[in-house]
C-alpha cells in the first residue's frame, strides 16, 4: 500500500487526507522533515502560496521537499502547490521549489468572485470529464520541452506532468472524484 503525505502547514489539508484515504492509500499529515522519509508521494495542497513557502522555510521543509522530489519521489501540487512547484512565478521574484519547468501566473483566473467549476478532459484519465474546481486559481503560462500538458481551459494550461511531478491549477480534493489522485498514486 502506498503512503502519501499532505503538507499540513496551511490550506486544504483535511480534504486531501480524506481523498487519499478513499483511494485505499495511507494518508499522512506532514509537518516535519523527518516525516517525508517513508512516503511514496507528497501533495502540496491549495492554500496561500506565500504563507506556505514561509512556513516551509521556518520548519526546514523547503529544501527537504526539493531533495525528496530529486530522489525520485512523487509530488502533486494543487493550486498554491502548483505555484510552489513551478520554476518561475510570472511577475514575481518569489523563490519556488523548482520541481517542474513551468512559469505560472498567480491568481491568473482572477479573484475569489471569479472562482468557477468546469468539467475538463484530462489526458490519460479514463471515465470522461473531470469536475475541476478553480478558486482564485493560478494557471500555467508556459511549460518546458519535457513537460506534458494534461488539460486546458480556454487554451490555458491548467494541468501538467513531468515524470512523477503532477500539478493542477484546480482543487481535485474538493470533488468526490479521486481519479486524478489515483493517476498520481499509480505513477509512484
Amino acid at each position: 500500500m502506498k503512503k502519501i503525505g499532505v503538507l499540513a502547514l496551511q490550506g486544504a489539508v483535511s480534504e486531501h487526507l480524506d481523498a487519499i484515504s478513499r483511494t485505499g492509500a495511507t494518508a499522512v499529515a506532514v509537518k516535519h522533515p523527518d516525516q517525508l522519509q517513508d512516503l511514496d508521494g507528497l501533495i502540496l495542497p491549495g492554500g496561500e502560496s506565500t504563507t506556505m513557502r514561509r512556513l516551509m522555510k521556518k520548519y526546514d521543509l523547503f529544501e527537504t521537499i526539493q531533495v525528496f522530489a530529486k530522489s525520485g519521489k512523487g509530488v502533486f501540487g494543487t493550486c498554491a502547490g502548483l505555484v510552489l512547484t513551478a520554476s518561475e512565478i510570472d511577475g514575481s521574484d518569489d523563490e519556488t521549489l523548482g520541481l517542474i519547468d513551468t512559469v505560472v501566473m498567480r491568481n491568473g483566473f482572477g479573484r475569489q468572485k471569479d472562482s468557477f467549476e468546469v468539467a475538463i478532459a484530462i489526458k490519460g484519465l479514463e471515465g470522461g470529464p473531470f469536475p475541476a474546481v478553480f478558486i482564485r486559481a493560478p494557471y500555467i503560462a508556459s511549460v518546458g520541452e519535457q513537460v506534458e500538458i494534461l488539460a486546458t481551459v480556454d487554451d490555458t494550461c491548467v494541468a501538467a506532468r513531468h515524470g512523477k511531478i503532477l500539478v493542477t491549477a484546480f482543487h481535485p480534493e474538493l470533488t468526490g472524484d479521486t481519479r486524478l489522485l489515483e493517476l498520481f498514486i499509480a505513477s509512484l
